[in-house]
């Protein structure tokens, strides 16, 4: 029996052991990981006043501390994120960060939970309420002001010339390289001047510059003969016998001497002979089986000379006819050349379009190069400069390609207790883009005039109120519609309900009727209905990123708790 007892004893000792202990490591865990503490300066303030919202982590200097970032204090907004204040105490750190809020609404909101991440933990701040005081104007002391009429205001140029001088900086590089490399005059060469100079210019001008060189001074008779022959034979080349320079020398003085014999070249046997001996004098040189003195080079040198003067006065005049031949064969040249510099310019710049045309569809899609040049009406809404506003009371602030303008409905006397409503438009529905906004305001008809109590405006049903809205749409000619519906939440947390889906709905002037799309959103509040509709065409790219811009920007009064 004592055994037993001890054995007891033992096992609620134990007990108590583990107990103390994992309360101690999960009183160590917590210390580990942090502590974190959430307040603010003010629970009421006056709209659009700031309240600074502070978290306080204590942790190890091991932990990485994530703080909340963006907007997550929905539905108050965040206008300010300061900098964290780190305070180290032993081996702890104390961070401290703040935020700045606001709300330009008055109601009592309720800031959501944060999330708080230290270390691989996550810890989560407690929700805080926040007063929004309207502030209070005394009319008695305050002047009353009609409202001021609509101000006309000069639509800015946009960035339309940047991309215009980048066009005509493209253009001039293009225009300025073509005509550097292609239509420019180029200044000609030496060599290219002497080629274009009359065949007997140009012998004198050889003969010139043969005299210049050092062959003589340095006995290389060899190449001094070479190039003297080669100039009496390029100078009959070109004026008596084509392929004077292809002959022997025995074969070209029985070309002369036939040409002679035929009057068609008036040269003396001598000068006939004084050619003969030269080539063959300058054929020994060649072969080595002769050495001139550098006098008598001197004196072939001249003998050339001379006897380039007597073929050229050996040589006929050319009639009229051979003129106009030889001028209208320099003008075919002249014309040739001209056309291939235009067929170059143009194959050049057709070449850099079609590069261009390639680089940017491959870079932005052959579409939108295309839709680019030719134009198209949705890609200019969806790239002009977008204006956001808002319209109506209570205020539906949404962005649109265009301004809306207010739709002035007539309210005859009798109308007077029915729902005041406000529209604004951009377009019809015939349009290629058509935006509508309505407000309606319900007015409660059963009040009690001994009481400041009234009753509660019927709640509203969305659904229903959507399908009379597609009721009135196909009412204006809508066919083939195809309806479906979701909820709805704008990025400020007001829900609602969208009716979206496709249609076609008449062209204007024309009976056909084209495809489009609808997007159909209704929101309510107390006494107050609010309509958004949106059609676009079907199939195209532009008008649906128009619409989901349009759908994203849509904030409303959220409810308040």
């Amino acid at each position: 029996m004592m055994n037993y007892k001890l054995q007891i004893a033992n096992v609620y000792k134990k007990q108590n052991t583990t107990i103390v202990l994992s309360f101690f490591f999960a009183l160590f865990s917590l210390l580990s990981f942090g502590q974190v503490k959430v307040n603010i300066d003010s629970t009421s303030i006056k709209i659009g006043a700031q309240v600074t919202y502070k978290i306080e982590v204590d942790t190890d200097t091991t932990s990485l501390v994530i703080f909340p970032e963006g907007q997550t204090f929905s539905p108050m907004e965040m206008i300010e994120s300061y900098t964290i204040d780190t305070t180290k105490k032993n081996d702890r750190y104390n961070l401290i960060k703040k935020y700045g809020l606001t709300q330009f609404d008055s109601g009592a909101y309720t800031i959501p939970k944060q999330k708080v991440l230290i270390g691989a933990k996550e810890f989560y701040t407690d929700s805080l309420r926040v007063e929004i005081r309207q502030v209070v104007v005394d009319t008695t002391k305050q002047g009353l002001y009609d409202i001021k009429p609509i101000i006309k205001v000069d639509k800015s140029i946009g960035n339309w010339w940047k991309y215009l001088f980048l066009i005509l900086l493209a253009i001039a590089l293009v225009a300025f390289l073509l005509w550097w490399f292609i239509l420019r005059v180029k200044p000609l060469t030496k060599e290219e001047e002497i080629a274009l100079l009359p065949p007997y210019d140009r012998a004198k001008l050889a003969l010139k510059q043969l005299d210049e060189s050092n062959y003589l001074q340095n006995q290389n008779l060899k190449g001094y003969y070479s190039d003297l022959t080669f100039i009496i034979r390029k100078y009959l080349d070109e004026k008596v016998y084509d392929r004077a320079l292809e002959s022997t020398t025995d074969e070209l003085v029985s070309r002369l001497n036939l040409l002679k014999d035929g009057n068609q070249i008036e040269l003396s046997k001598d000068d006939i002979r004084n050619i003969e001996t030269i080539l063959k004098r300058a054929d020994l040189v060649k072969f080595a089986k002769g050495t001139p003195d550098v006098a008598l080079a001197e004196i072939d040198r001249n003998t050339v000379d001379l006897e380039i003067d007597h073929v050229k006065e050996a040589l006929p005049e050319p009639t009229e006819e051979e003129k106009l031949l030889d001028k209208q064969y320099k003008e075919e040249q002249e014309r040739r050349k001209k056309t291939i510099k235009v067929i170059l310019t143009i194959g050049i710049v057709a070449f850099l379009l079609v590069g261009t045309l390639a680089g940017f569809g491959y870079k932005y899609g052959f579409s939108y190069v295309k839709d680019t040049i030719l134009g198209h009406e949705s890609k200019e809404l969806l790239e002009g400069e977008w204006v956001t506003s808002d319209y109506g009371f209570p205020p539906i602030i949404i962005s649109t390609p265009k301004v809306l303008k207010r739709i002035e409905i007539p309210i005859a006397q009798e109308q007077e207790n029915e729902p005041k409503s406000s529209s604004f438009s951009y377009g019809t529905m015939l349009d290629v883009f058509n935006i509508t906004l309505n407000t309606i305001q319900f007015q409660n008809q059963n009040q009690n005039p001994d009481s400041q109590q009234q009753e509660k405006a019927p709640e509203i049903d969305l659904a229903e109120l959507s399908e009379k809205g597609i009721q009135g749409i196909e009412a204006k000619g809508a066919k083939n519609i195809v309806a479906l519906k979701e909820k709805f939440q704008t990025p400020n947390g007001a829900e609602g309900l969208k009716s979206y889906g496709t249609m076609n709905i008449p062209s204007i002037g024309s009976d056909k009727l084209r495809s489009a799309k609808f997007n159909f959103l209704l929101f309510t509040a107390e006494n107050v209905l609010q309509q958004i509709i949106v059609i676009s065409p079907q199939d195209d790219e532009y008008a649906d990123e128009i619409v989901e811009r349009i759908l994203n920007s849509i904030e409303l009064n959220p409810k308040t708790e």
